[in-house]
């Protein structure tokens, strides 16, 4: 039989002599800036305890809820109230063997291995072992949510969060002994619905009961908007985010905006038209709003969402049916920029794009609105969603290298809802490292280690720690 090296054995990924140094030396003692997650803040409050390995490691996640569909797992044995937790993992356990090169197989090894301790391979014949020493482990404190992020030196974890939400969860963990430091994330996409005019109408009255400001049209709509603004400000947030398909190529006027807002009130929905021209009023007003609280904004673009109407009908969104848009990014996003950077509002922004076609123009783009005042102010994000696994991350990371500067990136987030997924940190760390080290050893840089290794912790941690302005807690 041919040799091989061990699966994922202590040098995975890492090629090279200068990829083994800079990883182990380097970049793995970092801390973990998570500033981007679906991480379900009542969990982290309330410190939870996961009774199984389904709880923790299947509920939500809908990466592995895809994989189970196409391998023709039934519907019940996914997501059904009346499949036992243990069929599910079962399941699941028979899936991962047809996962090769899918990130999932890599991850899936990963997270039993770097939580649990376990070193089999997950399939249909381990499952009941696995299922028996990861549950008993489960049990310890080690492996509550607290106990995770200690472990793995989670120092800030950033929520994403309804303008709506009160935020009681937010300020529990900042009143508990929790060593990680848990902020909001102003998620005000449901703003924007207004071609949903009975949705539209139920989150304003939601609105106006959180902000004490009677919502009746759209001049008292911007000042609720605000006033819960600031409130997340109050609490410590000083991030926002919008998942958009792309920003509108349009404009509209506050006239314009008012009539849009007044008809949506009265059940009227908005055409496409009027929808990207409330749209642009609005991400102008946000973006106004995020300048003048010192915010940084982030801009997730290009998901075409929702694709399965029978599933969405059955599930609600998020429920793995989604996909990457061919949308044009480049003219409405440049736009967007130059108006605020017109109006010297623009603020902090990390520009994500779900489409890899669109990695240079992203790339390209924050070269255009860079103003020599801080390092990096605006950001091209790692790979998101689709683009978050070996390939995806390896074609940022040279888009952003060759058109950009790496050595001020703000490095990886897990933008996940699962409190397993601290492992694609570890992951994004041995390909930077090896992509680094490959070229230190083709004489493509400079071997020097001092500034190599400054580098790698920079971006693994520190530029992020210094890019947000968010406080973290000492250890």
């Amino acid at each position: 039989m041919p040799t091989a090296q061990p699966f994922l054995h202590e040098d995975y990924l890492l090629s090279s002599e200068w990829s083994r140094l800079l990883y182990h030396e380097h970049a793995k003692p970092q801390p973990i800036f998570d500033y981007h997650c679906h991480l379900p803040p009542d969990q982290i409050a309330a410190n939870r305890q996961f009774e199984n390995l389904t709880q923790i490691w299947l509920a939500g996640d809908h990466y592995k809820w895809r994989a189970l569909r196409t391998n023709g797992v039934a519907e019940d044995l996914i997501t059904g109230a009346g499949t036992s937790d243990y069929d599910k993992f079962a399941a699941y356990a028979r899936t991962v063997p047809q996962l090769v090169r899918n990130p999932l197989h890599h991850w899936s090894h990963l997270e039993l291995r770097r939580y649990f301790g376990i070193e089999l391979l997950i399939n249909e014949k381990n499952a009941p072992r696995i299922w028996e020493e990861a549950n008993a482990r489960l049990a310890s404190p080690a492996l509550s949510v607290h106990g995770i992020m200690d472990r793995f030196q989670v120092k800030v974890v950033c929520t994403t969060d309804d303008p709506t939400d009160n935020l009681a969860h937010h300020q529990a963990c900042a009143r508990s002994g929790l060593a990680t430091r848990v902020y909001p994330t102003f998620r005000p996409d449901k703003s924007m619905i207004v071609d949903q005019p009975v949705a539209f109408r139920a989150w304003c009255d939601l609105l106006a009961s959180r902000s004490n400001i009677e919502v009746k049209d759209l001049t008292t709509f911007l000042q609720a908007l605000d006033q819960r603004h600031a409130f997340f400000h109050l609490v410590g947030g000083r991030l926002s985010d919008h998942g958009l398909e792309s920003i509108p190529d349009t404009d509209c006027t506050e006239r314009e905006a008012a009539a849009i807002f007044a008809a949506a009130w009265s059940g009227t929905p908005a055409t496409p038209d009027q929808v990207a021209k409330f749209v642009w009023f609005m991400m102008l007003f946000l973006g106004r709003l995020d300048a003048e609280r010192g915010w940084t904004k982030q801009l997730h673009l290009g998901a075409l969402r929702n694709n399965n109407g029978r599933l969405l009908r059955k599930l609600g969104a998020d429920a793995g049916v989604d996909s990457i848009g061919d949308f044009p990014q480049a003219r409405g996003l440049s736009r967007y920029l130059d108006r605020l950077d017109g109006e010297e509002r623009l603020p902090k922004m990390v520009l994500y794009n779900l489409n890899p076609a669109d990695n240079y123009v992203f790339a390209t783009m924050i070269g255009n609105f860079q103003d020599g005042r801080l390092p990096g102010k605006i950001q091209f994000g790692s790979g998101w969603w689709f683009l978050d696994q070996q390939e995806g991350m390896e074609w940022q990371i040279n888009a952003l290298s060759q058109l950009g500067l790496l050595s001020r990136f703000v490095g990886m987030l897990t933008d996940s809802r699962s409190f397993l997924s601290y492992v694609r940190h570890e992951y994004f760390r041995r390909l930077l490292c090896r992509m680094i080290g490959s070229d230190v050893e083709a004489g493509l840089i400079p071997a020097d280690r001092e500034h190599l290794g400054k580098l790698v912790e920079a971006i693994c941690y520190g530029n992020a720690a210094d890019f947000f302005g968010l406080v973290v807690r000492p250890r």
